[in-house]
């Protein structure tokens, strides 16, 4: 992997108000440059599995391949995407894998899944991969942008044009996901892929934020407190357990420093190092 600055990450996660334990798992590497978050849920403590098992799995199975010499940044002609991209799909594939199977072997495990969110950045593009309604959040200068789409049952009704996003806010089915990790054998993730650009700021964020913050508040804490994302985190997490933390709450932010992202000399130092191995 090329000699570079991390990432300006911060994270956390509380168990919020009301829950008597955190089903939620994060796991970032600033240096490798990922980050993935997991959203539990199920009877006893399955959640927790569940949702460990994703952010494991994708986090071991991603990491040598970002350690590695190995050209990720290559676009596939067949799919578009980047090979970081398909490696990232294929590893919240076994993950899937790995969840359900333990599903079916534990009964105290039967029924449980897990959301996931996750970012890869290679070379000059951040991969996304998604399934349920844990969100990727894009502060790029003064716009800030939803990057996932919710698979959950709220949002078909808004798609569908049953409800509006204003009647959403107070629907009863806000929890309902369409589509979660270990459900089912094969449950397909969303991967899409955008352009990093210098000071870019990405949230991952479990249910239990934007449940109880609205976006716009999401966005006015994080511009305003740009310079510090631990201190943008805490006070995420504190406003949604103070209008009730109904859930648990997880947070990532990510800002990539321009050093990250390639350029003339970085490329250089790369390659002398790859000639001389």
């Amino acid at each position: 992997m090329p000699d570079r600055p991390p990432l300006d990450c911060a994270v956390l996660s509380h168990k919020g108000m009301v829950r008597s334990h955190n089903e939620d798992s994060v796991f970032v590497d600033a240096t490798a440059g990922i980050a993935v978050l997991a959203d539990g849920m199920g009877g006893y403590n399955a959640g927790e599995v569940a949702s460990g098992i994703a952010v494991n799995v994708v986090s071991s199975g991603m990491l040598p391949e970002l350690r590695s010499d190995r050209e990720l940044s290559k676009v596939d002609i067949a799919s578009g995407l980047t090979h970081a991209a398909l490696l990232l799909q294929q590893k919240i594939a076994v993950a899937n894998k790995g969840i359900y199977e333990a599903a079916q072997a534990r009964p105290e495990c039967a029924g449980m899944g897990t959301t996931l969110v996750s970012l890869v950045f290679c070379g000059n593009r951040v991969s996304i991969g998604h399934i349920g309604d844990s969100r990727c959040y894009r502060l790029r200068g003064d716009k800030f942008e939803q990057l996932t789409h919710d698979h959950s049952l709220l949002q078909e009704q808004i798609d569908g044009g049953q409800l509006t996003p204003e009647q959403a806010r107070f629907s009863l089915n806000k929890n309902l996901v369409t589509r979660a990790l270990g459900i089912e054998a094969i449950v397909p993730a969303d991967i899409v892929e955008y352009r990093a650009e210098a000071e870019d700021i990405y949230l991952l964020n479990s249910d239990g934020l934007t449940d109880m913050v609205e976006p716009a508040m999401v966005q006015s804490i994080i511009e305003q407190k740009r310079d510090s994302l631990t201190d943008a985190a805490k006070e995420l997490v504190d406003v949604a357990n103070q209008n009730g933390g109904r859930d648990n709450i997880s947070v990532v932010l990510v800002r990539v420093p321009k050093a990250f992202l390639p350029n003339a000399a970085w490329a250089q130092r790369w390659l002398a190092k790859k000639r001389a191995s």
